[in-house]
């Protein structure tokens, strides 16, 4: 399972952790690791070290930040990407994510549900059970994983720069000339 985020407290980053280990223990699963790639923030490092040494600390990884050039890699060999955010912008990680093939768990607040549609699994970013159970649909049933990799790759595509640039232009010229 793979993360990728500013490690800070929007970023939800507790609560996937929680979830992830009474995931894994609910489950008896031993041979399965929660990657966290990103930046820490300074002010959040303590309570983010402090909840990891709660709970089996070999099955967490903390990458720190990835480079770009190197995203791909971690997006393609990931089983599923977790993106539990309590306020987004946009979410680009989770574009990312859908355009590496990469299943993806978010949440169902601000822009994300916009970015993943029906393309992976929404869940309320405060309810453990939803989580979990989220978990368990991606880790288990292979078929759906799937799904969500062909939805994503498609829904991906219909986010781009060039689209971006073209929608803000027409925009501007719409502002400009009602005035």
């Amino acid at each position: 399972m793979f993360s990728l985020c500013t490690l800070g407290k929007r970023k939800n980053i507790i609560f996937a952790i929680r979830n992830f280990f009474k995931f894994i223990e609910r489950n008896k699963i031993n041979d399965l690791y929660l990657v966290l790639g990103g930046g820490t923030w300074k002010k959040f490092e303590n309570e983010l070290l402090s909840t990891i040494g709660e709970f089996d600390r070999s099955k967490i990884i903390l990458t720190g930040y990835i480079k770009d050039e190197d995203l791909p890699k971690w997006y393609s060999n990931a089983l599923m990407f977790i993106y539990p955010s309590l306020y987004e912008g946009f979410g680009l990680p989770v574009l990312e994510a859908m355009q590496c093939g990469c299943p993806v768990i978010c949440s169902n607040t601000s822009s994300l549900p916009e970015v993943i549609g029906d393309a992976g699994i929404r869940i309320n970013p405060e309810n453990d059970e939803e989580l979990c159970e989220a978990y368990e649909k991606m880790y288990y049933d292979e078929f759906f994983r799937e799904i969500c990799i062909e939805r994503g790759l498609i829904r991906a595509k219909k986010f781009s720069w060039e689209k971006c640039a073209s929608e803000l232009l027409e925009f501007i010229e719409t502002k400009l000339v009602q005035e």
